[in-house]
């Protein structure tokens, strides 16, 4: 068996971690941090990951996390979305479309409102 992770950061105690949890509003990122603060207390990992919903594994990869960037670490990425079907040259273009409006009707659009 390896060695577990060490938690490397000392700037937050698991009494700074509990207090971090308390106010934010990013509830898996509470749950990941009293995981942590759990681990600091003397809890081993399986008892600190069980006691807060998660695998043994999935506490390892957020201590690395955690190590690599702090309690910002703990909170989940933003995806970066799809990639945009119109270039911004077409983006302006629908824009400007927008902003003129409909225009007056003619003989063939009165038709199709019968």
């Amino acid at each position: 068996m390896t060695a577990a992770v060490a938690i490397t950061r000392t700037e937050h105690s698991a009494a700074d971690l509990r207090d971090a949890a308390k106010r934010t509003d990013d509830a898996e990122a509470a749950r990941r941090m009293l995981a942590i603060a759990l681990v600091l207390e003397g809890k081993s990992r399986t008892e600190a990951a069980t006691a807060c919903g998660m695998d043994r594994q999935i506490l390892c990869d957020w201590v690395h996390r955690y190590n690599a960037a702090g309690i910002a670490g703990l909170h989940n990425k933003t995806a970066p979305g799809a990639k945009p079907l119109l270039s911004p040259e077409q983006e302006s273009q629908v824009a400007e479309w927008v902003r003129e409006g409909p225009g007056e009707p003619t003989q063939q659009s009165r038709l199709r409102h019968l």
